[in-house]
């Protein structure tokens, strides 16, 4: 069985009702992203941040997973599926596909200010002020902010080198470190690329594109997958 490694973006969580990380205007959700999504936002005000965040949790929680998310799901018919992404939301998970990796943390889980490494699923959908850890800090979102090591990178990176088939969709490639991964692959690896706006100017490798949202384009990537195995 063919290992396929899927890497997504906010575009495919945008069509099913989720803005994409970062808009032409530089804000995000009326915030500057400097001031909801740094170390220093949240040394300087803490509230805000997760005021910030429970108004993303809650905005996930009632989004549902889109046609792409189940064609991901349905690949796993014929394919070994491994998916790598930057949401922080768990649409994968509902779709039901079995193998994700986050890059960027998990909206609903919450972790320790003092060590990340305690790390809690949410039974509600807010963390306030006062809630606290096993180790009596601050109850913090589970992300990766701007500044912060990707603790999954390097399993990412590993991942993707032994991939047979390696598919971009709804990311214009341009948060770094992740939208290195695309030169992790191996020469022999197929590459599929997702995504109307994605930049290609620099790509270093040959590569299939679908100029297409993720829900269109995965339709046509599909029908491609199923006739070579057919």
């Amino acid at each position: 069985m063919k290992k396929i490694v899927v890497f997504t973006g906010a575009g495919i969580s945008a069509e099913s009702g989720l803005k994409t990380f970062r808009g032409t205007d530089g804000l995000w959700e009326g915030y500057q992203i400097e001031d909801v999504a740094t170390p220093a936002a949240w040394k300087k005000n803490p509230k805000q941040v997760l005021t910030f965040y429970n108004l993303r949790r809650k905005q996930c929680l009632t989004a549902q997973p889109n046609e792409a998310h189940l064609i991901l799901k349905e690949l796993e018919n014929w394919f070994d599926v491994q998916i790598v992404t930057q949401n922080i939301d768990d649409l994968h998970e509902r779709a039901g596909s079995s193998k994700i990796l986050h890059l960027h943390g998990e909206i609903r889980k919450a972790q320790s200010s003092l060590n990340p490494r305690f790390v809690y699923q949410m039974e509600t959908d807010e963390i306030n002020m006062g809630d606290t850890c096993e180790l009596g800090s601050q109850l913090r979102p589970n992300v990766v902010w701007f500044g912060e090591a990707v603790p999954n990178l390097e399993k990412a990176i590993s991942m993707t080198r032994e991939a047979d088939i390696f598919v971009v969709i709804g990311t214009s490639l341009q948060v770094y470190p992740a939208a290195n991964l695309i030169h992790e692959t191996s020469d022999a690896c197929e590459i599929y690329l997702v995504d109307p706006d994605a930049d290609v100017l620099a790509m270093d490798k040959n590569f299939n594109r679908i100029p297409y949202a993720a829900t269109r384009g995965m339709r046509l990537l599909l029908d491609i997958l199923q006739n070579n195995i057919l």
